[in-house]
């Protein structure tokens, strides 16, 4: 199972985080977050080097809501790190 691993309590626009493949094929993925906090998301490969997984409600540690969202998972040419690139939002493109 794919397994997304943020480095802070939520995913943000143009943010780094780490992929690990887990070597099996599934819609459902395990996200992790720099507080503790797992949740079960789905998958989806959007394209090569590219996945959207949907975030569902979740509590950070200190008690906050997050809203589900959706993402894109991209690594860019040229760079060795995966972004989270939000989906439907007014967010301006992270520049290169």
């Amino acid at each position: 199972m794919l397994r997304f691993s943020f480095p802070h309590s939520h995913a943000f626009h143009g943010g780094q985080l780490g992929v690990d493949d887990g070597g099996e094929s599934s819609t459902d993925c395990i996200i992790e977050f720099a507080d503790g906090v797992t949740v079960i998301g789905g998958v989806s490969l959007a394209k090569d080097n590219e996945y959207e997984i949907t975030v569902p409600e979740y509590t950070t540690s200190k008690g906050n809501t997050v809203a589900a969202h959706r993402w894109h998972i991209i690594k860019r040419q040229g760079e060795s790190v995966w972004r989270s690139m939000a989906i439907h939002t007014d967010h301006p493109p992270l520049n290169d």
